[in-house]
């Protein structure tokens, strides 16, 4: 690894399956200190925790570079004794900017990883330019999603992909959000309110008026998603870098 991509001793360990008396179901164990973890179903399997976010990282350097790990931050979240594990990394180096003449806003890319070893979850993987993360699902911010059920396995080819397209997706939307900045600028003047103006534009609207059209996910999530542009910029407009530009 480029950096010193330490994991945990309470993520890092192998697992193992017993048999139960039940036919349909069987244990998983914390093979390093042979603890029970639950009892899942009989063809539930996965790999461990280090392979899993081995595997996430090594997908990160291959598709971002060396150089994108470079002072990476890296958190741990860890529950059920080890059986379920989220490690939330930043990358200060992979990164834009949104800029006026008189402000400056740096974002970086941030991918978090799910991963359970007990079936309290599946394999799960977000990045992108996540701004807000909580477990129950919340999430604010460009980003894409890879899910896996460990019956069929998580894919890192799919999530290779969607890491590259996501660092090209977020170049593009800095500087449609640039442009944006600008065009309300050219009216407005060179101020605090022409900053405000494009960032509500961006929540107000999704098509050709302002470049950020909303994918089409197969469902009917638009007034969702609109509301969660609100949240967005609810939190940028009270943001410390917001509130120092002057008037």
């Amino acid at each position: 690894m480029p950096f010193d991509f330490t994991i945990p001793d309470t993520v890092d360990f192998d697992i193992a399956f017993e048999d139960t008396k039940v036919d349909d179901k069987k244990y998983v164990l914390n093979a390093t200190t042979g603890e029970y973890l639950n009892v899942v179903g009989k063809d539930f399997t996965c790999v461990s925790h280090p392979e899993h976010y081995n595997g996430v990282m090594k997908t990160i350097v291959d598709t971002l570079g060396s150089d994108a790990v470079e002072d990476a931050q890296v958190r741990w979240r860890v529950a059920r004794n080890g059986g379920w594990t989220m490690m939330d990394m930043v990358l200060p180096k992979v990164k834009n900017f949104i800029r006026t003449s008189k402000h400056e806003t740096e974002v970086s890319q941030r991918v978090i990883s799910l991963h359970g070893v007990d079936s309290s979850c599946s394999s799960i993987c977000l990045h992108g330019w996540i701004d807000f993360f909580c477990t129950n699902g919340c999430i604010s911010g460009e980003h894409d999603k890879v899910k896996r059920k460990h019956t069929s396995g998580f894919d890192f080819g799919i999530f290779q992909m969607q890491l590259r397209d996501s660092q090209r997706s977020f170049n593009e939307q800095a500087e449609k959000m640039y442009e944006l900045c600008c065009a309300e600028a050219s009216v407005r003047g060179q101020n605090k309110y022409a900053v405000y103006s494009a960032f509500t534009n961006y929540s107000s609207w999704a098509d050709e008026r302002n470049g950020f059209s909303l994918r089409n996910t197969g469902y009917d999530t638009k007034n969702i998603s609109m509301f969660n542009r609100e949240v967005e910029v609810s939190k940028w407009i009270d943001s410390p870098q917001f509130n120092q530009l002057a008037a």
